[in-house]
């Protein structure tokens, strides 16, 4: 069986092909490497370096594809809300050509990485489950909702097969703390500086971090036949980025504070996933406790750190 992983350079993509290669699936990997690096890149995988908007690349990656695994998208929600156009041009014009090829290539089933902690907006209930009302306060939600109403058409008007996984706050190991949606990465990296990291407004705004071990398993539980439509991944638990940030600085075992700014205008103030619905179908752990995860996170920074140093 062969997997196309589009963003599989990236973070959380890079992780899902090392899960397919250690399965023994053939995978072929598409990014720009806008944010991915060509070093997470698994030494087995057929690495392509393109743009997902460009319909002839894609072509090309998609021969002789059973499944894609689709992650290539621009994730930052301020890049979002200051250009819409561009977001939308990426995430949805980018993820149709995806999908128009896969349906030329007759491929068996599209995975989606969707966003649970952008497309339901403020919570009504908490947490929220996949019935949840989705309102999106950003362009980026909105992008990642119109690719589900994509993927549902082209399941019932084509038959082509599909999951679309809406992931709470991805962290773990190869997550770039230059970027805007790592604040474990950014928080980590500045505490193992020795330098003062910088909270947006009070730190009352809630998330739900899932670690990426847990995200991976969800992808490759995809792939079960009984296993359609949509579903979060995410535990379900409210940590505020005060608590975050009390945790990682004990993990650090460092003393530095925190700068509060001026808070973010228009940020989601409270988010957490309900994702029982897929573990239950199919059979997942639940998820790994935040502290252990954070620890794995801080191990592998500093490792990184090591392995880097002048020697």
């Amino acid at each position: 069986m062969r997997v196309l992983v589009t963003g599989g350079a990236g973070f959380i993509g890079s992780a899902i092909v090392d899960a397919w290669i250690a399965r023994g699936l053939d995978v072929v990997v598409i990014d720009n490497l806008s944010t991915g690096e060509r070093r997470n890149v698994h030494p087995k995988a057929h690495f392509i370096e393109g743009d997902v908007r460009d319909a002839k690349t894609v072509a090309e990656a998609m021969k002789g594809v059973d499944i894609v695994n689709h992650h290539a998208a621009q994730m930052d929600v301020r890049r979002s809300v200051a250009d819409p156009v561009f977001d939308a041009d990426t995430n949805i014009i980018g993820s149709l050509q995806v999908l128009q090829s896969a349906l030329e290539h007759r491929v068996k089933k599209v995975i989606f990485a969707s966003s649970g902690g952008v497309i339901y907006g403020e919570p009504v209930t908490h947490p929220q489950t996949e019935e949840h009302s989705t309102w999106p306060l950003s362009p980026y939600g909105i992008a990642k909702l119109s690719v589900e109403h994509y993927l549902f058409y082209f399941r019932e008007v084509h038959g082509l097969p599909y999951v679309a996984l809406r992931y709470a706050n991805v962290y773990g190991p190869r997550q770039r703390k230059d970027g805007e949606a790592g604040v474990v990465a950014i928080f980590g990296g500045r505490l193992l500086a020795g330098e003062t990291p910088v909270i947006n407004g009070d730190g009352l705004q809630t998330r739900d971090y899932v670690f990426v071990d847990d995200v991976v398993r969800a992808n490759l539980a995809a792939l079960r036949d009984e296993v359609s439509g949509a579903f979060n991944v995410g535990t379900g638990v409210e940590t505020s980025v005060v608590q975050l940030f009390e945790v990682l600085r004990s993990i650090c075992g460092v003393s530095v504070s925190a700068e509060h700014v001026d808070a973010k205008k228009g940020e989601q103030l409270r988010s957490a996933l309900d994702g029982t619905k897929l573990r239950r179908l199919a059979g997942l752990p639940e998820p790994l406790p935040l502290r252990d995860g954070l620890e794995r996170t801080i191990s592998w920074m500093r490792e990184t750190l090591a392995a880097a140093a002048p020697r």
